[in-house]
């Protein structure tokens, strides 16, 4: 779908599902919806548009986002980095369910490192509501998208916008229901125009280099990368089982592991064992912290890898496109 002038300058929405796109039997309904059920067009239809800027909008997925997969992920990655390379797009927006969008956030960010903005938005209630917040936060979207001087991979969401490497889910049901923990939001979107509190991150200097093998790598190909968690009484049973899938030679036995560590990555002592003992067989061994903010620093004689500030989510994406660009290519 296109509004305005093919010429004009313009924001590229991509729909991939989620509450936004989601529908109750009844308006006072905001649990027991459907996910994923109105197209992306007709989601920007009923925007409103600033002066002299187009939308254009694009259906690459329509699913809930807790169902989130490699292939969407791919398309996605291909999708934005054809669109960014146009000279009218301003920018691109994302509309995603809440729950795995710092996932996609983070994946984005480590493929497409673009110079021009690419903002994922959502809703905690589905269109149908009686109050939707989707609308809102799809115009704070394309208001950032369409900010001068803007790039990177971000969230929008409640008003507030996130940078892609800092975004999580951390409420279940309020309409605020993402932070950036201690790095704080980047902005706020106020009456459409942006307030920025602080720069975004770097681009990824790999970028270029994830998304092509990315865009060449069939999905079944992918690195399988598990995560467990550490907690008190936790044990090295399921990576003993792991290990012995591997053992037995089977196609998509795992590659990687990410453990999810208490405090500044401390694991409970037999499941750091059968980790040892994992890494020592070849397969990649990650630590993420569990604690909602805060980052591992990095103590002597570790013996396992940890993941700095990444969530144990985000460390899993980042485990995986490591092994993938070091995997040799068929």
């Amino acid at each position: 779908m296109v509004t305005k002038s093919e010429t004009s300058p313009c924001v590229v929405v991509l729909g991939t599902g989620g509450t936004i796109a989601g529908q109750a039997a009844s308006a006072g309904d905001n649990l027991g919806y459907v996910a994923g059920q109105i197209g992306v067009e007709a989601l920007v239809r009923q925007l409103s548009l600033p002066d002299g800027l187009a939308l254009k909008s694009e259906q690459v997925a329509q699913l809930d986002s807790k169902d989130m997969d490699f292939a969407v992920w791919q398309a996605l990655a291909a999708r934005c980095n054809e669109w960014l390379a146009r000279d009218e797009v301003l920018g691109v927006v994302i509309t995603h369910g809440t729950d795995t969008l710092e996932e996609t956030a983070f994946f984005l960010h480590s493929v497409l490192a673009p110079t021009k903005p690419v903002v994922l938005t959502c809703a905690m209630r589905p269109a149908t509501a009686l109050a939707p917040d989707g609308p809102q936060n799809l115009r704070d979207a394309i208001a950032v998208a369409a900010t001068p001087g803007a790039s990177g991979v971000m969230a929008a969401c409640a008003g507030t916008v996130h940078g892609a490497l800092d975004v999580q889910k951390v409420h279940t049901y309020r309409l605020d229901a993402f932070a950036s923990g201690d790095a704080g939001p980047l902005g706020y979107v106020e009456e459409g125009a942006v307030r920025w509190l602080r720069p975004g991150p770097a681009r990824e200097d790999e970028a270029a280099a994830r998304l092509a093998r990315v865009g060449r790598t069939a999905i079944a190909d992918w690195p399988r990368v598990e995560i467990l968690m550490s907690h008190a009484g936790a044990g090295g049973r399921l990576v003993e089982a792991l290990l012995q899938e591997r053992r037995s030679g089977a196609a998509d036995a795992v590659q990687g592991l990410v453990l999810a560590a208490t405090g500044n990555g401390s694991l409970h002592q037999a499941l750091e064992a059968a980790a040892v003992k994992a890494q020592q067989e070849g397969v990649a061994v990650l630590r993420a912290t569990r604690c909602s903010e805060g980052r591992i620093l990095a103590t002597p004689h570790a013996a396992l890898r940890d993941a700095g500030a990444l969530t144990p989510v985000k460390a899993r994406i980042a485990l995986m496109l490591e092994l993938l660009l070091a995997a040799p290519e068929a």
